[in-house]
């Protein structure tokens, strides 16, 4: 269940062994989510090609975002906000490891059927 209030900054666990996902809002063509990286990394040869576009902005920490077919990944920094359109590759290649990277992701378009 989703809660209707709280601090986005809030209950961030820093040791844990994956990424923490936290559904803050969906609706019908919207899901919106918290994700807390902590040195975290997509696994080697791993690539996200979505059918629906995702806006991401890093509330603290910074991270690595690569695009495929680019030659570096794209650091973000706290405050920086990107646009990934649906169906283009990308992966997180690094996250800050000794503080947590926290994401506001806002997912939108054609999106993958809750169970």
């Amino acid at each position: 269940m989703m809660t209707a209030v709280g601090n986005i900054l809030e209950r961030v666990r820093r040791d844990a062994a994956d990424e923490e996902f936290t559904e803050l809002v969906a609706a019908e063509g919207i899901r919106i989510e918290r994700i807390v990286s902590t040195g975290h990394a997509s696994p080697p040869g791993f690539w996200y090609d979505q059918e629906w576009s995702e806006w991401v902005l890093l509330l603290s920490g910074s991270a690595g975002l690569l695009f495929e077919g680019e030659p570096a990944p794209r650091e973000l920094n706290r405050g920086d906000y990107l646009l990934i359109p649906a169906g283009r590759r990308h992966r997180v290649e690094w996250t800050d490891a000794t503080k947590p990277t926290i994401w506001l992701a806002v997912h939108y378009g054609l999106l993958p059927r809750s169970e």
